[in-house]
This record gives structure tokens, C-alpha cells and sequence, in this order.
């Protein structure tokens, strides 16, 4: 039997000492193994890094969603994995590339030091050091402050047509056309622009954070932050005129998402936040070539290859792991990987097999889509549901005051404010007479003009509206969220007025 006193950690280290010097590399079994990636899956350097090239190559090579000459927005936000997708793209388009890559490139990085509360010397220095990684790769750049998101306008949230499907054969003629025109549209570093800096006004950076603490939550905030950042980054890649934006999201992260989002009640929107593509804004497709990558194997790449990256802080900086249901997740999912390596790959394996049952959110209509994520409603349910029976449980779980009517202890609930008397001159030309709709309690037409109170509980998906629901004040929203919001609304009320002369798809046969 084993005894107290006895030592075996001599024996240990010896053994230990062993097995470590006897790895060789998996594939060319002759150079000592510099990485090891799983049980069994050690590589030496040079294996290593074309083990890595390939695997990003053969995921847009599979996919084939990316066509030669189309122009990419490179979405860096300077971490270990977007820096490392920027070196991968910068690889594949040098002129010793094996395989090279045939999209024009460019960069965006988005400013988020204002609404972390980072001062702007800072700010100053974090935008330094970026530019220089960004000008060393001769790619267009441009750095925008997330302060613009308060002055987008309102086709941000809106869905562009999108390009008609091209046959599987378009591709290979794309190729071939890329081919015999040598590239010459290639960018190269004699071609970069140099964008200046955009002025941020003090006053710009108070409302941002204003917006953002007036979510009562970490979780919410997070999410309202995550909202902005993609509003922005879709309308940067309209207005430059890009078709394809390339994140950074690694398997790691995307693990922590699948079961952040599944506990946030996005259950039906995980094919678009997990998927390698994601169409949901018609114009522009949201491609995630980093997907097959774990936080690890990125660690190791840019550790043995020098790929620079910079240390940006975030609202979840210096936070406890119970702060918000993201930071929860992730420091879950990371403590498990550590004691059982195959939890990521599990958990990233499975999110490729789901599909949501709503909609698509390329073929719904624009007003059946959620305001802030442009996913489609999945609130349109029965009423023999999971959401209706979680809303019901919410609505009786709530106190009643004493004095509180039924009506109002719904409206309550429901977030609905209470409506404004109708201000403002009739749209009639006439003396006495009106247009019809102030009759009927409804006001004006003309009251477009008049500020309205928006209720935006009925354009939002489940998961954003818990969001607006920890909001201390929805008026905080930037404008173009609140102006296309009244637009639905308004444009919801008119069809309901004139629903009994429209056609049903059944009639048009008739």
C-alpha cells in the first residue's frame, strides 16, 4: 500500500522529463515538436504554421462565399484573433503566397475607449500603436469612433436588397476573369490612403456614456454595446463600399456565445450568430473565417510568429466572473476546457448542426425583423408557446399596487407609455374638418412632426427586449434607432387601416 511519507516526485519529473523530449511532430516525424495542440496533435514550427495558413485558406476555399475582386472590411479591434486574421489575409496576398487570396482588403477598427471611460490620452495611444500595425500591412484603414454610432442615419437599421444568388458556376468564370486581368486591382502598399483622424466632440462622448450606464446591467450593457459596434461596422462597409465584412471570432469565442445567447433567449438567431456567414443585412454579409480556430492555437501562432497585437480594455475589464451572464459563460466554458480539452470543440461542433425555425432573416420582410439586431421576430408565436407562457409567468409575477388599475399594471408590463394628446394642426385643408384619425383618438398624420413617446416592445426579438427592459430610459437610443421605430410603427397602423382592402396570397389566384 502507499504510505504517508513516501516520495515519488523524483520518479515524476524523470517521467515527465521523458515523454517531453521525446515528442516529434505528427507530420513530418523528424523535427521536435514546438506546439502541442491536443492529446496526440503536436507540431514543430514549420508544420505548424502551414498547418495554420491551410486551415484558413480551405475555409474560404469551401465556402466559396468570398468572389475574386470583391472588396472585404477587415473588422480588427486590435485582440489576438482579429490581429491574427489581418495576418493571415496579409499572408495569402503576398507574391510568395501558394495559394493567394484574391479579395481587395480593407481595415476598420472601432474606437470603443469612450464608452469604457478611457481617457482620450489613452485613447491617443491605443489608436497609435494600431496605425502603426496598419499602415505595416499597406491595407486601406480607417479608425472610427464609436461617438458616430449617435449620428448614423436611419438606413443602418434597415435591410438592404440583396445581390441575387449567383450559380455554382459564377465562381470558377469569376476566377478565370481574375486570372487573366493578373490581379491588377490588387491593393498594394504605394496604393494605401491616408485617412485622417475624426474629431470627437466631448459632448458626443457624455451622450455614449450615457447610453450605455443608463442599462442597469453588465449583461445589458454588453449586449446594447455589442448592438452599437455592428450597427456601425455595417454602415462603415456601405458607406466605403465593401459587400463582405470579415470578424474575428474564434472557436473559444464563439462557444461562449452559443451558451451566452442560448441563456440570453437568442435560441433562434444562433445560426446567424454562430454561423461562417451571415446575411441578415441583405448588402452585407458578415463572414467568420476565424470560426475553426480555438483561443489557443491563436495564442501559440502569434507568440511563435510575432504577430503584434494590442491590450485594449473592455466594460468586463477587472470584473468578477458573476458580474454579467457573458463573463459567467466564458469563465465556464474556459475552466472546463481546462479540466476536459474537447468542452470547445463539443460545444462549437454542435452549434454547427442547429437551424432556427423562424424565418430566414435574408427572406423576411423588413418590418418582420427585430429593430436592434435585424434578426427575424421570433415573437410571432401562438399561444400554446414557451415565449407567451414565459410572458405570462413575468406579467403575474409582477407586484400590483393598490391603487393601480388593470390597464395600467398592463401597460405596465408591457412597456408601453401612456398615449400623448394629439398636438398640432390637422393635415385637412379644411376649417372645421379633419383627416379622420384625431376622431378616433389616433391623431394627426401631421404629428410625425410632433416628438412621440415609442413603445419598442413590439419590434424587438425576446432577447432584445430584455435589453431595452433593463434600460432606465429608452430615449437615451440614438436617434435613428428611435426615428425608424415611430416608421414602423406608423407604417404598421396604416396597413391596419386599410387591411380590409388588401388581397390575401389565397385571393390572387382568384
Amino acid at each position: 500500500m502507499c504510505q504517508v511519507d513516501e516520495d515519488y516526485q523524483d520518479q515524476l519529473e524523470q517521467h515527465a522529463d521523458v515523454s517531453s523530449f521525446s515528442k516529434k511532430c505528427v507530420k513530418c516525424k523528424e523535427e521536435t515538436a514546438a506546439v502541442v495542440i491536443r492529446a496526440g496533435d503536436t507540431y514543430c514550427r514549420g508544420c505548424f504554421k502551414e498547418y495554420f495558413i491551410h486551415k484558413f485558406r480551405a475555409m474560404l476555399g469551401k465556402n466559396r462565399i468570398i468572389f475574386p475582386g470583391e472588396k472585404v472590411l477587415l473588422a480588427v479591434s486590435g485582440g489576438p484573433s482579429s490581429c491574427s486574421m489581418l495576418s493571415q489575409v496579409q499572408e495569402g496576398l503576398s507574391q510568395n503566397a501558394h495559394k493567394k487570396l484574391r479579395f481587395l482588403p480593407g481595415i476598420v477598427y472601432i474606437d470603443e475607449g469612450g464608452a469604457v471611460g478611457q481617457s482620450v490620452e489613452e485613447r491617443m495611444r491605443t489608436v497609435a500603436e494600431l496605425q502603426a500595425v496598419f499602415k505595416a500591412t499597406g491595407f486601406p484603414f480607417n479608425i472610427v469612433p464609436l461617438e458616430q454610432v449617435l449620428d448614423l442615419p436611419s438606413s443602418a437599421v434597415m435591410s438592404a436588397p440583396s445581390p441575387s444568388e449567383r450559380p455554382a458556376s459564377a465562381y470558377k468564370a469569376a476566377v478565370d476573369h481574375f486570372i487573366q486581368s493578373d490581379g491588377s486591382s490588387c491593393v498594394t502598399p504605394q496604393q494605401q490612403e491616408e485617412t485622417p483622424l475624426p474629431d470627437v466632440q466631448e459632448s458626443h462622448t457624455h451622450s455614449l456614456q450615457q447610453l450605455i450606464g443608463s442599462a442597469k446591467t453588465l449583461t445589458a450593457r454588453e449586449d446594447l454595446l455589442n448592438t452599437l459596434r455592428q450597427h456601425l461596422l455595417v454602415h462603415t462597409a456601405r458607406a466605403e463600399g465593401y459587400s463582405k465584412l470579415m470578424l474575428g471570432d474564434n472557436c473559444t469565442r464563439l462557444a461562449v456565445k452559443l451558451l451566452t445567447s442560448i441563456s440570453l433567449g437568442r435560441g433562434a438567431q444562433l445560426a446567424q450568430d454562430t454561423g461562417f456567414s451571415d446575411s441578415r443585412f441583405g448588402d452585407i454579409i458578415l463572414v467568420r473565417p476565424m470560426r475553426d480556430y480555438s483561443a489557443k492555437e491563436i495564442a501559440y501562432y502569434n507568440r511563435l510568429f510575432n504577430v503584434p497585437s494590442v491590450v485594449i480594455p473592455g466594460l468586463d475589464t477587472k470584473t468578477t466572473e458573476k458580474a454579467s451572464i457573458q463573463r459567467l459563460t466564458e469563465s465556464f466554458v474556459t475552466k472546463l476546457q481546462a479540466d476536459f480539452p474537447s468542452t470547445v470543440s463539443t460545444i462549437y461542433r454542435t452549434s454547427e448542426k442547429l437551424q432556427t425555425a423562424c424565418k430566414s432573416s435574408s427572406t423576411a420582410d423588413h418590418c418582420d425583423r427585430c429593430l436592434l439586431c435585424m434578426c427575424a421576430l421570433d415573437t410571432a408565436v401562438e399561444d400554446a408557446s414557451a415565449f407567451k407562457a414565459t410572458l405570462i409567468s413575468e406579467q403575474l409575477s409582477q407586484p400590483k399596487s393598490s391603487g393601480a388599475t388593470s390597464a395600467e399594471t398592463q401597460r405596465q408590463n408591457q412597456g408601453t407609455p401612456e398615449p400623448a394628446a394629439p398636438t398640432g394642426q390637422c393635415c385637412s385643408s379644411g376649417g372645421g374638418e379633419d383627416c379622420g384619425r384625431a376622431t378616433n383618438g389616433g391623431g394627426c398624420c401631421s404629428s410625425a412632426k410632433v416628438p412621440e413617446t415609442t413603445d419598442l416592445r413590439s419590434l424587438l426579438c425576446y432577447s432584445c427586449q430584455l435589453t431595452i427592459k433593463d434600460m432606465s430610459s429608452v430615449e437615451r437610443l440614438p436617434l435613428y434607432i428611435l426615428t425608424e421605430a415611430q416608421r414602423r410603427q406608423r407604417r404598421s397602423q396604416m396597413r391596419e387601416e386599410i387591411s380590409e382592402f388588401l388581397l390575401d396570397d389565397g385571393d390572387e389566384g382568384d
